[in-house]
């Protein structure tokens, strides 16, 4: 007899039980002690997932049953966890990943049977039925159901670790509405998430609506134009014809694709051409699943960002300085082309430097610059490089026409390169420093025309700000910041020329995101283009079945 055998004959032998209760008592304390496989736990013949935090959850309790009274009366709080589990489609999750096929089987039971009636094995495999589906939402909505690590290598930034244990003490303690108002409580508290959820709503009653069809292809169609096209664009952006032609493009519906446009990233220019048509036909049901991945992003994030803060939204090409509440700045922002990723990470900022040099990363000397200087001799005394070699008292500056240039490879390339402050610095006038371990930071650039651009994905990874001394002033002399320098003071620097490296009293949090779909202070929703593909491999991950043990805690 093996000795999960001689643990359930022992239990045989106790004298006999007082009364059910305690039958249910004792079951759940076996069922916990004694795994089915190691790490594996098995309840109404599904395989739970939350094992660790069920037994720590049922031995602080003295083994007591959660969902049920001492005299098998079923508690008000599991009337309630059904409709809760069926509210996680409305944060873009499967609810059949909660047991929910399982406990409305069980739930059956319980209307046909009276508690004295009930069997103390059946009513066993409910409570962890219900406590792990409980478990295992409260951690989706804390914490996210996909691992990020596991499909995004460049999203760095830590999740919370709130307790969702204390969720479920607080549910299973309530009336029929606490499951529900208990797992409110881990999902982001903040308006753009709760427009999101209301965005996701909207796009699946168009998707069921079945009214949703593509506008057909064609020329570019312009304000005051006559096309068959144009009714179904009245139709699409929800327009009436001023008219009764509702053929033509009017003035109404030019106002409203240029407020398409513009909460889709594109040109607000009122003509209809590929790049907003292609915008327009996207379906509802693709909508959908981009709700559904960047809803997933929100829960990955830290629930308190900090009373102050700078976000960047990398899909987005933004900026936005965030205190008490309130966005004070925003910017237009270039971020790391398509092969040179921008990662996704938070840090503080410290300190920035006026007036800054540039030392070129090894990577990108030989992989952009040594090609230029290969093929324009004077390439590096036009834009102020220095050759260097060495560190600190080792250090010697090379004459440049002394190097064979064209013998030279990106495996043999001995030499570093040092921009002095000025015009052609590639950081500009400024930049901003939040030591990280991905050498990311904000900076200016002399490459101003790139800001009119749609899309800004031109960088090696760092972050261009299009007019960033408004940011250095308020970092150094804002409203509600200690006073480091004023802007007079800011300006003469940057007139004399001299890298100057100013510390801040009050680091700044700083937050580096990636939102397809996102939410401005008004509570529109605006679309981006997925940029660096990342919203696939997440839509995949929240498809995929539920992993057999996802971490909870």
């Amino acid at each position: 007899m093996n000795a999960r055998s001689c643990l359930f004959a022992g239990l045989l032998l106790l004298a006999p039980v007082a009364h059910a209760g305690d039958e249910l008592v004792e079951r759940l304390r076996v069922r916990l002690e004694v795994l089915d496989r190691p790490g594996e736990l098995v309840a109404g013949g599904t395989v739970l997932y939350a094992v660790a935090p069920l037994r720590r959850f049922y031995e602080q309790r003295g083994w007591q049953p959660a969902w049920f009274e001492p005299d098998q009366q079923e508690r008000p709080a599991l009337a309630g966890l059904i409709p809760a589990i069926r509210g996680a489609a409305e944060q873009g999750l499967d609810p059949d990943d909660f047991h929910l096929a399982a406990l409305q089987s069980e739930w059956g039971y319980l209307q046909r049977t009276v508690p004295a009636d009930r069997q103390p094995r059946r009513l066993a495999d409910i409570e962890l039925l219900a406590s792990d589906a409980l478990l295992t939402l409260a951690n989706q909505y804390a914490n996210g159901r996909v691992d990020p690590a596991r499909i995004d290598p460049e999203w760095f930034i830590q999740r919370g670790t709130p307790s969702v244990t204390e969720a479920l003490a607080i549910a299973v303690g309530g009336d029929t509405g606490a499951p529900a108002r208990a797992l409110g409580t881990l999902l982001p508290d903040v308006p753009a998430y709760r427009a999101l959820v209301a965005e996701l709503a909207a796009q699946r009653g168009l998707t069921e609506s079945g009214n949703w069809r593509e506008i057909p292809g064609g020329p570019a169609l312009h304000p005051g134009e006559r096309d068959p096209r144009v009714a179904d664009v009245h139709s699409r952006l929800e327009v009436e014809p001023t008219g009764s032609d509702p053929a033509l493009y009017d003035s109404p519906l030019e106002a409203a694709v240029r407020r398409f446009q513009a909460d889709n990233g594109l040109e607000a220019d009122g003509v209809i051409g590929q790049r907003t048509l292609e915008a327009l036909n996207v379906s509802p049901a693709r909508r959908v699943e981009q709700l559904r991945a960047n809803l997933e992003r929100w829960r990955w994030l830290p629930r308190d960002p900090g009373n102050e803060y700078l976000l960047v939204d990398i899909a987005g090409f933004r900026l936005r300085v965030v205190s008490n509440g309130e966005t004070v700045m925003e910017r237009r922002v270039i971020v790391g082309r398509p092969y040179r990723r921008t990662p996704v990470f938070a840090a503080r900022m410290t300190y920035l430097v006026l007036n800054p040099s540039w030392e070129v990363p090894h990577k990108l000397a030989v992989q952009d610059i040594l090609p230029h200087v290969q093929a324009e001799p004077d390439y590096l005394s036009r834009l102020g490089f220095k050759v260097l070699q060495g560190w600190g008292a080792e250090e010697k500056t090379i004459d440049p026409a002394t190097v064979n240039w064209q013998a030279l490879s990106r495996a043999d390339f001995p030499y570093r390169l040092r921009q002095a402050p000025g015009p052609e610095n590639a950081l500009g006038q400024v930049k901003f420093m939040f030591p990280n371990p991905h050498n990311v930071y904000l900076h200016d650039t002399p490459a101003k025309g790139l800001f009119s651009k749609e899309e800004r994905a031109f960088s090696s990874g760092c972050i261009r700000v299009e007019d960033p001394l408004p940011l250095a002033d308020w970092l150094l002399d804002g409203p509600d910041r200690p006073a480091v320098m004023t802007a007079a003071e800011i300006r003469r620097i940057l007139d004399i020329g001299r890298e100057t490296t100013v510390s801040l009293t009050r680091p700044l949090p700083v937050y580096l995101v990636y939102f397809t779909a996102r939410v401005d202070d008004g509570g529109t929703v605006h679309y981006r283009r997925d940029i660096y593909g990342r919203d696939a491999p997440l839509i995949d991950a929240l498809d995929a079945p539920a992993p057999a043990n996802p971490e909870s805690r």
